[in-house]
């Protein structure tokens, strides 16, 4: 399958009415809110939480059909963070991985301060998480109950995962020194 991304364009009103689509239409079971209402969505794009000076969004795309959504934040750190959303149709079929190896190369690419790429996800997230690992992503951090689901019922742990510069450029990983508490 052949994917583009293209920048989302918030001066554009069919722009940001098809985001409010996109997230209205589906269901995203790990993240904050499972379910996004129009409203919702139409404040967080009116606020510019998918377009600003830290932030950038991309359509992820197949023959004119939106699969998904990259929204990278945090570029003005050395740190950036990023949401990826995928329609509940495309997940399982590489769309993820294609779109995480994309992203990594892009933040890399345009953003030379950049040294390292940080992202969070579910512990039962399990395809993320092999997701990650196949990109050259490391699991640096593992927060207990971090992660409250959005009803105020069950809690979650949250499985964090991070990719170095240096370690993308030679294609190799450095694992954490998990074993360096003090005595």
């Amino acid at each position: 399958m052949e994917l583009t991304y293209r920048r989302f364009d918030p001066s554009q009103a069919s722009e940001a009415d098809a985001l409010v689509a996109f997230l209205t239409a589906d269901t995203w079971p790990f993240h904050g809110a499972a379910v996004v209402d129009a409203a919702q969505a139409r404040r967080w794009v009116a606020e510019g939480r998918f377009d600003g000076d830290d932030t950038r969004t991309f359509w992820i795309t197949h023959g004119g059909d939106a699969l998904g959504l990259i929204r990278l934040m945090d570029l003005g750190d050395s740190t950036p963070v990023f949401d990826l959303r995928l329609r509940t149709r495309y997940r399982g079929r590489g769309v993820g991985g294609h779109a995480l190896a994309w992203l990594t190369a892009y933040l890399f690419a345009e953003f030379p301060e950049v040294r390292r790429i940080e992202g969070t996800t579910r512990q039962d997230n399990a395809a993320m998480r092999r997701t990650f690992r196949r990109c050259g992503y490391v699991k640096e951090a593992h927060y207990r109950d971090g992660w409250p689901a959005a009803d105020g019922g069950a809690v979650h742990d949250a499985v964090g995962y991070a990719i170095l510069r240096r370690d993308w450029l030679t294609g190799t990983t450095t694992p954490p020194a998990w074993d360096d508490e003090p005595s």
